[in-house]
């Protein structure tokens, strides 16, 4: 997977009775870490001869300058107090996430002058972002050397991530849910309004000329995609089938990059096998690993989800979309994650097996035990207006073998998870990730106008994290 890339516009501030020139050296000294930790930023340098925000002119040039740039996220570090005015009116103008921070201050000089009084100008810009009624992230009054700086800009910048993704994501649907399957219907015109979620439909025959244009074209993408296949996989379908499986993977691509769109929700069964004979599976965990998300059953809040969950990794790992099936047998707080095969195959635990999946008959589907570790998994779903965001901990454990992309899991109280999911607004599918975002997803809930739904008991934990601790 590529690694995410999220540009932050920094605004450092000052306010006029601290000193100037000590803001200057903070806004110099804090631009310097940035690119310490290689972090991609716009500044204000050319804004005026200090490169810091205290006046409405500033404001005015730097929104201009940062709409133009295209910032994902708002940085504006107090070099001295700040003016906190100017801070809310560039953040209500530009709309992204904005992390508010300054550095610790230093003790008084002899005659007990102090230079900055950062902290004070924070207590003070965060009582007027909230007037201004403009979300913000809080990263402790820190040094920059502290690991309280740097974890709090890493976690920062998977927020962008996660906001970007969400804000404007365009969904190739293709095909209409399955018609037993009242549990992905979807809200098509809210999630535009609301969220400005769009969906791209496109029929099955649209994806069927797809795969004949793929196996018809005698370039490089479909031929590499079956060498990949047969290198990497236990191929147990014939050659032409794997060829089809190839096709598949090469016509969702193309089709999600002609209409723009970064995850796809795929009718995965049965038309589909009445037009090409295969199971999308294998072409669908392709195409995961690659960083489009490809979701079974025309799950668009599955899609939705695959998106956040992505986002918040930030490519340090593939996320996977799975059914909740059936409780463990030997562990009270464990259960089974399980596809068709869907999943990527870097996360395999052993070689994946090309084959028929556990309840159809056609080929075209992956079998593989994930590898363990601890996850994160999540839900983003919605009715009756209201949307929520489903998050939690689990780890992998043993368990039975299964058909299937699978794992078992156990999190820390299944009954109290499993209520949740009944009562809902969720359902049956989640996206996992073998990384710990539950923070993250945790922290951009308050931009994306969606409720935080943690199904751990830790939501004090989470903010003391948030907060540097």
């Amino acid at each position: 997977m590529k690694k995410s890339k999220i540009v932050l516009g920094y605004a450092p501030t000052r306010r006029s009775i601290f000193s100037a020139p000590d803001a200057v050296k903070y806004r110099g000294l804090t631009a310097e870490r940035l690119r310490e930790l290689n972090v991609q930023f716009i500044d204000i340098d050319d804004i005026n001869g200090e490169g810091l925000l205290y006046d409405d002119d500033g404001v005015a040039k730097a929104a201009a300058k940062f709409r133009a740039c295209g910032v994902d996220g708002l940085f504006v570090p107090h070099c001295n107090f700040g003016t906190e005015y100017a801070v809310a009116r560039l953040a209500k103008e530009l709309g992204v996430p904005v992390l508010l921070w300054g550095p610790r201050d230093e003790r008084p000089d002899e005659e007990g002058v102090r230079l900055r009084d950062s902290q004070c100008g924070l207590f003070a810009t965060g009582k007027v972002l909230r007037r201004f009624r403009a979300p913000f992230t809080y990263m402790t009054n820190c040094r920059l050397s502290d690991p309280e700086f740097e974890r709090g800009i890493d976690t920062f910048l998977r927020v962008c991530s996660v906001v970007k993704a969400f804000r404007g994501a365009r969904i190739l649907q293709i095909a209409p849910r399955p018609y037993d399957f009242l549990t992905t219907m979807c809200n098509e015109g809210e999630l535009l309004e609301r969220f400005n979620i769009q969906l791209a439909p496109v029929p099955m025959t649209e994806l069927t000329q797809a795969i004949r244009a793929a196996k018809e074209d005698k370039g490089s993408r479909t031929a590499q995609t079956v060498r990949y296949i047969n290198e990497h996989m236990d191929v147990r379908i014939k050659p032409e089938q794997v060829a089809t499986v190839a096709a598949l993977k090469v016509a969702m691509e193309s089709l999600a990059a002609r209409y723009g769109c970064s995850a796809v929700a795929l009718q995965c069964w049965n038309a589909l096998q009445d037009e090409i004979g295969i199971m999308p599976c294998c072409a669908n965990a392709l195409l995961t690993d690659e960083g489009l998300p490809v979701v079974c059953e025309t799950d668009i809040h599955g899609a939705v989800t695959a998106l956040l969950v992505q986002a918040a990794g930030m490519g340090d790992a593939p996320i996977f979309f799975a059914d909740w099936t059936v409780r463990h047998p030997d562990n009270e707080n464990g259960e089974l994650l399980q596809h068709c095969g869907p999943w990527p195959l870097s996360i395999s635990r052993e070689k994946p097996v090309l084959g028929y999946p556990l309840a159809f008959d056609h080929p075209g589907a992956v079998s593989a035990q994930s590898k363990h570790g601890d996850i994160t998994l999540a839900r983003f779903d919605g009715d009756n207006g209201e949307y929520s965001l489903l998050m939690g901990a689990a780890k992998g454990v043993d368990g039975p073998y299964t058909k299937g992309t699978y794992l078992w899991i156990e999190v820390e109280n299944w009954k109290r998870l499993e209520a949740k999911i009944v009562e809902g607004p969720y359902i049956h599918h989640c996206v996992g990730i073998h990384a710990d975002v539950v923070p993250v997803l945790y922290e951009a809930c308050k931009y994306l106008g969606i409720g935080p739904d943690l199904y751990d008991e830790n939501e004090g934990e989470i903010k003391a994290y948030l907060r540097g601790e």
